[in-house]
């Protein structure tokens, strides 16, 4: 190959836990001492977490594609000069874009992650960034707020609200201060989007939360993140401080006369910080505990002004939505659930990744054409669907489509897209016993369903366990479940039942002693 070539190595959390650091630092030397002319580029994961490090090379117009190539591999990756594209190495997988777990899906929110190199500001404006924030300036606050109606966006997290109406909310609200505030306390099991989308498009993010800030009046932002991404941290600070010298945040952004700046903020390792008013608590100062609503924080949030609170995936959404137009993300989808979620497998499963696609799709679709079922080889039993507070899911759910209505009417819920798959050597009698556990754990004690009931469901589920009045016991856990459900002031302590009810439900051979 003549000429600068680029060689992409991806600095993601999960690829440098693979060993991607040490294989780019072995390429770039042996690239110096032979003083050849390729360079080594750290960009984003294409989220093909089975096949990291995935290094791609760029050849012509496409980039061709070998991996995984870990530690174990880089000197054999070295010494046959794949660069040049062997083919018919082991590791060759191809041009990346005809990967068929990558080429079937349709990434809008994703579309430049992997692409692009994550901190190169000039980079990201080459790939269309900024063109939904330099339009949104030229826009009016209500014409922004219709757009994302329109675009049918909810919140990809929890409830599942409506993006355009919490901001319409926040901009009929007068007040001399509002917030944007980006939940990024990512803690629900098997989910890594939010940190792929801060590590890999960091301004991104950024563009959302600026163009929130025009449509409602916010001129201050947070960006609420988990501690446990110190990766993310890094790169969004020298993200925010870079589009600040470049003035797409500060005063006058782009001298349109607008204001808006961020700041972020370090979460504590609290799960209930992802419920949105213990995270205004905690950046308050405070200890994390859940207000009473209302009211609402769109009304009253953050030090008592109207706050537009967002999780990550949704923020990125928007600057996609409003370059090419409300249609362009609602053609996408089906009845209510527009648009696209990344769904991201994980668990027992063998081709764990993330996988954006339209909303409609069915769990086994999921599990088997991109997760190529389970990595132990043995039969899949049950999928938990929405993080720790979601249902487990048994076989005959699974045809369900992947819709947010579709799966509140078997009791479940989408939550933040977190797929985690268990085969048939699980004892779902633990994992119930673990739901109750972790909300144990994890509840921030306001309430007493939660606080207490989350306790005396774990002693229950025990004495069901041990055989003790099994019967009866379960005819208890059923009534505490239902005593959380309508007693507890937040999804916490309302929704940790549901795990533990499917499990009784369709796993009920597994709480059965001996």
């Amino acid at each position: 190959m003549a000429g600068n070539v680029k060689v992409f190595v991806p600095r993601d959390t999960t690829a440098c836990s693979l060993g991607a650091n040490q294989v780019a630092a072995k390429l770039q030397q042996h690239f110096s001492v032979q003083s050849l002319n390729y360079e080594v580029i750290r960009n984003g994961s294409r989220g093909l977490y089975w096949l990291e490090p995935l290094i791609e090379i760029a050849a012509a117009d496409e980039r061709v594609a070998f991996g995984p190539i870990g530690l174990a591999d880089i000197d054999d990756f070295i010494a046959g000069k794949c660069w040049e594209i062997d083919k018919s190495h082991p590791k060759y997988l191809g041009p990346t874009e005809e990967i068929p777990y990558l080429k079937q899906q349709q990434r809008l929110t994703f579309a430049r992650v992997g692409l692009s190199e994550s901190l190169s500001i000039a980079d990201y404006q080459n790939h269309s960034g900024f063109t939904g924030l330099k339009k949104a300036l030229a826009m009016t606050p209500q014409d922004l707020v219709t757009e994302v109606k329109e675009s049918g966006l909810r919140g990809r997290g929890g409830a599942a609200f409506p993006t355009g109406i919490k901001w319409q909310t926040v901009l009929d609200n007068e007040a001399d201060q509002k917030y944007i505030v980006c939940n990024a306390d990512e803690g629900d099991s098997g989910t890594y989007s939010d940190r792929m989308l801060m590590e890999s498009d960091p301004y991104c993010l950024i563009e959302g939360m600026t163009i929130a800030a025009r449509a409602v009046g916010a001129e201050k932002g947070y960006i609420y993140l988990r501690d446990e991404y110190p990766l993310a941290h890094a790169i969004l600070e020298e993200a925010i401080e870079t589009a600040r010298d470049e003035n797409f945040l500060g005063s006058n952004i782009l001298d349109s006369g607008a204001s808006f700046d961020i700041e972020i903020r370090l979460g504590a390792g609290a799960y209930i910080c992802g419920e949105e008013t213990s995270m205004l608590e905690s950046l308050e100062g405070k200890r994390g505990e859940v207000r009473p609503k209302p009211p609402l924080p769109a009304i009253e949030g953050l030090f008592g002004k109207p706050t537009v609170i967002n999780n990550v995936i949704s923020l990125a959404a928007v600057p996609g939505i409003i370059a090419e137009g409300a249609a362009s993300y609602h053609n996408y989808g089906i009845d209510r659930s527009r648009g696209t979620l990344p769904f991201q497998l994980a668990g027992n499963i063998k081709q764990a990744g993330l996988v954006e696609i339209p909303f409609g799709a069915t769990l086994r679709d999921m599990l088997y054409e991109y997760g190529g079922g389970s990595r132990s080889g043995r039969p899949l039993k049950a999928v938990q669907v929405g993080g720790p507070l979601g249902a487990y899911l048994s076989e005959s759910q699974w045809d369900t489509p992947l819709d947010y209505e579709a799966f509140v009417a078997i009791d479940g819920m989408l939550g933040h897209g977190g797929i985690v798959a268990f085969d048939d050597s699980v004892d779902m009698s633990e994992q119930a016993r673990f739901s109750m556990e972790f909300c144990a754990i994890e509840s921030c004690g306001k309430c007493t369903p939660c606080r207490i009931g989350s306790v005396r469901g774990v002693e229950v589920i025990d004495l069901i366990r041990e055989g003790e009045n099994s019967g009866e016991n379960k005819e208890l856990l059923l009534e505490l479940c239902d005593t959380m459900v309508a007693g507890s002031l937040c999804a916490m302590g309302g929704l940790t039942p549901f795990p533990v009810r499917s499990a009784l439900k369709h796993f009920a051979e597994d709480f059965e002693q001996g």
